[in-house]
């Protein structure tokens, strides 16, 4: 039977869907106001776009490869690179996990209450981040369970909550751009400057803006999928770089139109900069935002403050739901998914022999080691005396860096790749050596530096623990990774 293969149309669609996060539109609004857009337009064209075809030119040299990016860098470096490599690709989505598991709890209070309630929780006296790393370790025990029973792939739940986001972004453009036209005028007042400088103070100075940029990068995460489509579309020579160049320009678009359009409804000082900025934070700050759209709609469409309000916490219902769809649909898959690559993708010989066990096609024994590790973060994060604010900050933080990381290593050993020149590949972007090299300098110096000037960030603003937490995540997993494979060095 013929495969079926990719026309142009179904390879964008599936890119889009893959990378497109409709969150990264209000955050980038709360961060940056409009000034976010150039920023999104830089990382398209920096990281996104080079990247892409790296991963895709890897993907069709390996495309058998069980061990995925472990065999990528393995080849193109060595094998000790590939495995330091694979654990920081791992880490990743140990914060991830973290900062999910936390923060899940905002569109599940949203769904009920139409607005976040969750700084009001308090567990058996404790504060209200203490409570949120309670439920987010007892909702890592709770998924690991279910996913180690053979149950954890939960397909129509993210479908159903992935499309209701990508509905939500269509909702948001075509009601922003209503409540423009009703009222006449943006509701955030739009010049030049606005296009270059943020309205948020924590946002006020060059480093803290360039520190932004690993938001940018965050946005186009998931690259990584474009790997396995080549092969499995038509014509790839000339229709791969087509379809990717069409996402690229298609997410940025959607991306930058819905952070322009959030300023037609939105204004910064009056609905971010509040009294009580500690109520405002990077967990919630999409359902504040989306809450205020229904309200602002209303009041557009000279409905009464009651009704708008209504229409506003039903927005933000909306939103809690389907996001709250989307997340525990993902979460299902990467409790298992990202451990189980580690383990069978990398020489059986660096895991002990309890790490390997095998039930339910699953590496049961692995999941519980990760259960504990991703445990012990959020507990640490969460008990270390932060608010809301600096919490979710910390978390999201440790998140988009641990993501980005695994890129600079990628983007090394592409660079390798293409200068041993040997692995014939059925599709190739880079036509020679020089431009490859360009391509991973150029994806090197995004990632490197958004990293540097994130980390550097926080401590000129007094918070410098938001700095460690960010570097002991991947610090603790690198020394794990060179205890194991010098251990593997000296068993073979």
């Amino acid at each position: 039977m013929k495969k079926r293969q990719l026309t142009p149309l179904s390879l964008v669609l599936m890119v889009f869907t893959s990378i497109f996060n409709f969150v990264n539109i209000p955050r980038a609004f709360y961060l940056m106001g409009y000034a976010a857009i150039p920023w999104y337009i830089l990382a398209a064209v920096c990281f996104f776009l080079p990247f892409a075809f790296m991963v895709a030119e890897f993907g069709s040299a390996y495309p058998d490869a069980q061990g995925g990016i472990y065999t990528w860098m393995a080849e193109s470096v060595n094998p000790r690179f590939a495995f330091i490599g694979i654990i920081m690709w791992y880490s990743s989505f140990i914060t991830w996990m973290l900062n999910t598991s936390s923060i899940i709890w905002i569109p599940i209070s949203t769904a009920i209450f139409g607005v976040d309630k969750t700084q009001s929780w308090h567990l058996f006296g404790l504060s209200d981040v203490q409570t949120l790393g309670i439920l987010a370790a007892i909702l890592v025990i709770v998924i690991t369970f279910v996913a180690s029973r053979g149950l954890g792939r939960f397909k129509l739940i993210t479908s159903i909550g992935g499309s209701a986001m990508l509905l939500a972004s269509f909702i948001l453009i075509v009601g922003g751009s209503i409540i423009l036209l009703l009222n006449g005028h943006p509701l955030q007042p739009l010049s030049f400057l606005s296009l270059i400088k943020s309205p948020n103070p924590q946002y006020a100075t060059g480093i803290s803006v360039l520190s932004f940029s690993v938001y940018a990068i965050f946005a186009f995460g998931g690259i990584e999928i474009i790997s396995g489509l080549v092969d499995q579309t038509k014509n790839p020579k000339k229709t791969f770089p087509r379809g990717v160049a069409i996402s690229a320009i298609l997410i940025t678009l959607v991306y930058a139109l819905g952070i322009f359009v959030t300023g037609m409804f939105t204004n910064w000082d009056k609905v971010f900069n509040v009294a009580d900025g500690s109520k405002v934070n990077l967990g919630n700050e999409a359902f504040i935002a989306m809450n205020n759209f229904g309200y602002q709609l209303g009041l557009a469409l000279h409905f009464s403050h009651g009704v708008a309000t209504q229409m506003g916490l039903w927005t933000g219902r909306y939103i809690g739901i389907s996001m709250f769809l989307a997340l525990i649909g993902a979460f299902t898959t990467v409790v298992f998914s990202p451990v189980k690559q580690l383990v069978e993708g990398t020489p059986k010989e660096i895991w002990p022999k309890y790490l390997r066990k095998i039930k339910n096609d699953l590496p049961v024994n692995a999941m519980k080691v990760q259960v504990l590790l991703v445990i012990l973060f959020i507990l640490l994060v969460a008990f270390g005396g932060q608010n809301a604010k600096i919490f979710f900050q910390v978390v999201i933080s440790m998140t988009n860096v641990a993501m980005s990381l695994p890129y600079l290593f990628i983007a090394y050993a592409f660079w390798q790749f293409r200068k041993k020149g040997k692995i014939k590949q059925s599709f190739t972007f880079y036509k020679g050596y020089s431009s490859a090299r360009l391509a991973a300098i150029v994806v090197l110096l995004t990632v490197g530096l958004a990293n540097v000037f994130t980390l550097i960030s926080p401590v000129l603003q007094g918070q410098w623990m938001t700095t460690v937490w960010m570097i002991v995540g991947p610090i603790v997993f690198a020394v794990i990774g060179l205890v194991l494979y010098r251990r593997y060095e000296k068993k073979i």
